[in-house]
């Protein structure tokens, strides 16, 4: 007989009540979720994401000015019938794929912004008494398989429980994150015995911060009902699954690809230029444009720009070095591809 911390992974959370001020005015009359990495929203990228990891019912937490949300989700007859007419059936295609089944997308509402934890506590209703996951949309996995395609087979693999996501981050950072330890590492996964919300550097227990993915058992909403608010005067999930721990086992996570977090704006640009360069159609194309901005600009990195950004387009640089090893910058940038 199955534990019943190892009952399968069928529902996940996706809380998208936030304002996005990072991102005004961009965000002042659209949700931050729907900003696109080349063409595709935020949103639809993570529920992209749980798809592949076997979710079937997709719970959202909004907010007020989140309708478009619900929308995205739907069926657009107008446009459908539009498409129809003029032939584009790639196009309509794409949509009935992206279109998740009737009944599988429930919504609620987060009335009041009092954290991640509250968010989730939202859900409790819909999700019910099984475990899910919790994935949040601003920070996107970039991964083959997917981050909870991953996190999904280690849940398996470790008989259930809660499982994070998790990855390093240099030291002098730590204090912005949970943070977690670590001891029995099997392969890239491992055991949770501590965790610390926003710890100073001399009190982390490690360098390894919760990422923005989450397995988690339906217990954590009776935490989060007794929660008292804590960094910030929010509810955290990170205090709600330290009190959960000391009933259930924590694994941790490194899983195997690359973070962005969108809800900054380098590590959006970051995910538009790693996301576009695999992209077949657009790929090649804009390689050839991002070197011609390259070259514009002396051939080098003229801004204060996130590591992933840079390590993207100093890869760039390097490769149009060794193609045109003459390239000034008094070149002409119609010239440097």
């Amino acid at each position: 007989m199955s534990s019943p911390l190892s009952r399968p992974i069928k529902k996940a959370v996706f809380p998208v009540a936030g304002l996005g001020t990072r991102f005004l005015p961009a965000t002042k009359a659209m949700p931050k979720e729907m900003l696109t990495v080349v063409d595709r929203p935020l949103i639809q990228l993570a529920v992209d994401e749980a798809r592949e990891a076997g979710i079937e019912h997709f719970i959202f937490v909004t907010g007020r000015n989140k309708a478009v949300i619900e929308d995205h989700f739907d069926k657009q007859y107008e446009l459908e019938s539009t498409l129809r007419k003029r032939g584009k059936s790639a196009e309509l295609d794409l949509l009935e794929e992206d279109l998740p089944a009737a009944g599988q997308t429930s919504f609620t509402r987060q009335q009041e912004p009092l954290g991640l934890g509250h968010a989730i506590w939202c859900a409790r209703e819909l999700v019910g008494n099984e475990p899910f996951a919790v994935l949040l949309p601003d920070m996107v996995m970039h991964a083959r398989p997917s981050c909870m395609a991953q996190m999904v087979e280690t849940y398996h693999q470790r008989g259930g429980g809660n499982v994070v996501a998790v990855e390093e981050v240099p030291w002098e950072q730590v204090s912005r994150y949970g943070v977690v330890s670590a001891h029995d590492w099997e392969d890239n996964h491992f055991m949770i015995d501590r965790m610390v919300e926003k710890p100073r550097r001399e009190d982390a227990p490690s360098n390894l911060i919760i990422s923005g993915r989450y397995i988690l058992q339906p217990e954590i909403f009776d935490m989060l009902a007794t929660a008292t608010p804590g960094a910030g005067g929010e509810i955290q999930i990170t205090d709600a699954m330290i009190r959960l721990m000391g009933h259930q086992p924590f694994h941790g996570l490194a899983y195997k690809g690359t973070t962005y977090d969108c809800g900054d704006k380098v590590g959006f640009l970051a995910a538009n230029i790693a996301f576009g360069l695999e992209r077949e159609d657009i790929g090649h194309a804009f390689r050839e444009a991002l070197k011609r901005v390259i070259a514009s600009h002396g051939g080098f990195i003229g801004w204060n720009a996130a590591p992933s950004l840079t390590e993207l387009l100093e890869k760039m640089k390097a490769e149009m070095k060794d193609a045109q090893p003459e390239i000034t910058a008094d070149a002409d940038p119609g010239k440097a591809a």
